[in-house]
């Protein structure tokens, strides 16, 4: 049986990588060959970038013991990070690139897109695919 997501769109496994697309994996054979080329260099596959930390409860408890002591003690977590995992991070003529394969533009992804750009934008050159 053929697995699809919710638009659509094929998994497909090549090189024993899962892709959640057809587009997605096409892309990583390009970028593979660009890399034997030494077109590119350090191509790094689901790389994870904190857009917004996470936000704890305040809490006046410090540690008692350990290395720790006297250093305060996190709350409850009361908000999870608000992170954006890019398809293909690389290095292209001494740039980084971030590299995202789309499909369709959701909502959710537009406002991490704007998030990215605000808060890495000089640091990386973004790309969509």
């Amino acid at each position: 049986m053929v697995s699809r997501n919710k638009y659509g769109a094929v998994k497909i496994t090549v090189d024993g990588i899962r892709f959640d697309s057809r587009k997605e994996a096409r892309r990583y054979t390009e970028l593979k060959l660009l890399l034997r080329a030494g077109q590119i260099t350090d191509l790094r596959l689901q790389v994870r970038f904190e857009l917004l930390p996470a936000q704890y409860a305040h809490t006046d408890a410090t540690y008692t013991r350990g290395a720790r002591k006297g250093q305060p003690k996190r709350g409850r977590c009361i908000e999870q990070a608000v992170v954006y995992v890019a398809d293909f991070v690389y290095t292209e003529n001494g740039r980084t690139v971030v590299e995202d394969t789309k499909g369709l533009r959701t909502k959710d992804y537009i406002i991490k897109r704007k998030l990215f750009r605000y808060r890495y934008g000089a640091e990386y050159d973004f790309r969509e695919i």
